[in-house]
């Protein structure tokens, strides 16, 4: 799950959650795109596959044709994004675990489907680097690759001329993350998307000051796709927690309705909660 918070801060645009294509109707199936955290002090990217209902067959696809779901126009029209040269040059920031090989073609194909302008390390709109801002990538992971595609697109429909820094973990350790948002800061960033998470631990409120305490900067981190309960690091003071919500045109308002992203059965669901170990508030530093 992308949080569109941080794009929509480089436009000066304020987003409750990201938000989700139109439900199926049916009960589909959801899953994980990443596997779950090896352990304590590791995180899971949040993105989640939709599939249809058991029996629903998948319409045929022209290659022609948009994908379906909404595109960069819907998502301005529902959030009221600016047109123009809104967002340039400002600098949002993707951080996640691991490599994704494709991702500057994926970036480039998602563009042009949609009439967007070129972003590509060439024109100086796209870098991507290693946690520690240089070009020693880390191992590939399909999982986690799933994630960075959808985030770096995401970036792309909210804020079309932004700059995008793509920051790649070493490893989903959050030593390994907190350190790629320390670098996205200090390449330039000052919005910084983290789609990921993992159960809190004791040691927190150490990594909230070591990674993620940047005063003037947006830090967004993902709530999570397992309901209720919070996850680490959206439970930093530090960070705007960014939760799923559905999102559905409509003929009235603003012309789309907007509810939390939650299912009946108490699985899959936007995150929320109480932090186990941030304070609710305290004093910034």
């Amino acid at each position: 799950m992308l949080t569109l918070a941080g794009a929509a801060a480089a436009l000066g645009v304020g987003l409750a959650s990201p938000a989700q294509a139109a439900p199926l109707t049916g009960t589909p199936a959801v899953r994980s795109v990443c596997s779950a955290p090896a352990g304590p002090g590791f995180a899971s990217c949040d993105a989640v596959v939709v599939t249809p209902p058991a029996g629903v067959r998948q319409a045929a696809v022209s290659p022609s044709a948009l994908p379906a779901g909404y595109g960069p126009a819907d998502l301005a029209s529902a959030y009221r994004l600016p047109g123009g040269t809104a967002g340039s040059g400002r600098t949002v920031a993707i951080v996640d675990a691991y490599d994704d090989p494709r991702a500057e073609a994926d970036l480039a194909a998602y563009r042009s489907t949609y009439g967007l302008p070129a972003c590509t390390t060439a024109n100086g709109c796209f870098r991507k680097v290693d946690q520690n801002g240089g070009t020693r990538y880390p191992a590939a992971d399909s999982g986690w690759a799933g994630e960075i595609s959808l985030d770096l697109d995401m970036v792309s429909a909210t804020c079309p001329n932004c700059h995008i820094l793509l920051v790649e973990a070493a490893t989903a350790n959050f030593g390994d993350l907190g350190v790629g948002v320390n670098t996205a800061v200090s390449l330039g960033a000052r919005y910084v998307s983290n789609s990921y998470g993992g159960a809190e631990f004791s040691g927190e409120t150490t990594a909230d000051r070591q990674y993620y305490n940047h005063p003037g900067v947006v830090i967004t981190a993902s709530a999570g796709d397992s309901g209720y309960g919070a996850q680490y690091p959206a439970a930093s003071p530090y960070v705007t927690a960014v939760g799923g919500t559905s999102l559905r045109r409509t003929s009235y308002g603003r012309g789309w309705a907007e509810t939390v992203w939650g299912d009946s059965s108490g699985g899959e669901g936007t995150g929320s909660g109480c932090s186990a170990y941030d304070p609710r508030s305290f004093g910034m530093e």
